[in-house]
């Protein structure tokens, strides 16, 4: 089977989980603190929370700033549905923005349409406390245009950079445009720790906040156990961060080898009826996943597509999730197709490729000639 995703797991890693398997000291320990500091000195910020997954990070950082009942977060319509759901669980409402079609991201134009309109109804005005862009695939979105657009309107950018640990755009890491950004450590991201996520910063105050609220609550910096707000359980193991150290050191290759890959993809596709991914001037990604666009008149027979390519030891599967048209948003706001139709038409027609820093490009050869074979049937 050629996969779609497979993380780089050798012995190193092995070695770091065992010995902290070893030791006995299991929960948040020295190794969580180097983890930290690691990926803190990495992406260039003075703070970064470890906590168990990169929705725990999305979830406290929306919590951290206060985000509850009442509240609106302007947010990208085309994404998994973590990020909507971290709204809804701090009692808020997700507002969508539909999505650039080259790269998926955010919509800029959208984004100032939607805030204006919020901002001169009296029922939402002054109720919109975060905007929450989403670097999808691993490509950062627009940020200098959504930071310009957020700021005119007071309001606080927190970035879903789930998949874009070491991406850029400018030259600037992600994560670092915003007051927080979150990250994933999930194992089809380009570094793992089975699950995990990160929160960084460089706001103390907020860095204090968060401590906090993801170990029950506990005053990270009292000499004594102290409980100084309700706070949940979101702590990284030791194992987690050991594996994550070795991880880390290796993700300057792991990102090479997948941008390496892409670039041999997008040689392979250059003549094909699919559209490979397009990458802005200034932008750098990392391609957590290579998606391409089907033909508009195959993309209703995207299942059969992806049935047809597993049945031939090819592991395929869908962009992401077109999240207003999911069935409990769809039935809680009223959302329909035609609301968001750039993301209407992204989400019938993408297709994510294997890609992982142990792709061959043979595999790769073969996954497009496959791929070709089966829309020349049609």
């Amino acid at each position: 089977m050629i996969r779609l995703a497979r993380p780089s797991i050798g012995e190193e890693d092995f070695e770091a989980v065992r010995e902290v398997l070893a030791s006995g000291f299991l929960v948040q320990g020295a190794r969580v603190a180097a983890f930290e500091e690691s990926v803190a000195q990495y992406v260039g910020v003075k703070h970064a929370i470890a906590v168990s997954s990169g929705t725990a990070a999305l979830h406290l950082a929306l919590l951290s700033l206060g985000i509850q009942s009442g509240d609106l977060v302007v947010v990208t319509a085309y994404s998994f549905v973590a990020t909507a759901n971290v709204i809804e669980l701090c009692g808020a409402r997700p507002v969508f923005v539909d999505i650039d079609g080259d790269t998926f991201n955010l919509d800029p134009e959208c984004l100032e349409q939607v805030l204006a309109h919020l901002t001169r109804k009296k029922e939402t005005a002054g109720r919109v406390k975060a905007v929450l862009p989403v670097h999808t695939f691993g490509q950062l979105a627009d940020m200098p245009s959504i930071l310009e657009i957020a700021s005119r309107y007071g309001i606080p950018v927190v970035e879903d950079a789930a998949c874009a640990l070491g991406a850029t755009l400018h030259e600037r890491q992600a994560g670092t445009w915003g007051g927080l950004g979150c990250f994933s450590f999930h194992p089809r991201k380009a570094i793992t720790t089975g699950e995990g996520g990160m929160v960084v910063t460089d706001d103390a105050r907020l860095a204090r906040l968060l401590r906090a609220l993801r170990n029950h609550g506990q005053d990270p910096d009292a000499v004594a156990p102290d409980f100084i707000l309700p706070g949940l359980n979101y702590r990284m193991t030791e194992f987690q961060a050991a594996l994550g150290c070795v991880q880390l050191s290796k993700l300057e290759w792991i990102l090479s080898k997948r941008r390496e890959l892409a670039a041999n993809y997008d040689r392979l596709l250059a003549d094909s009826a699919f559209t490979a991914p397009s990458v802005p001037s200034g932008g750098n990604p990392v391609f957590q996943s290579y998606v391409v666009l089907m033909p508009e008149d195959a993309s209703e027979r995207r299942e059969e597509c992806i049935r047809y390519l597993r049945e031939r030891d090819i592991e395929t599967t869908i962009g992401t999730w077109h999240m207003p048209l999911t069935s409990y948003l769809r039935a809680a706001y009223g959302h329909k197709a035609g609301d968001f139709p750039v993301t209407d038409l992204v989400f019938s027609r993408s297709l994510a490729l294997p890609l992982h820093q142990a792709l061959e490009h043979a595999e790769q050869e073969h996954v497009i000639r496959v791929l070709e074979t089966w829309y020349g049937q049609a």
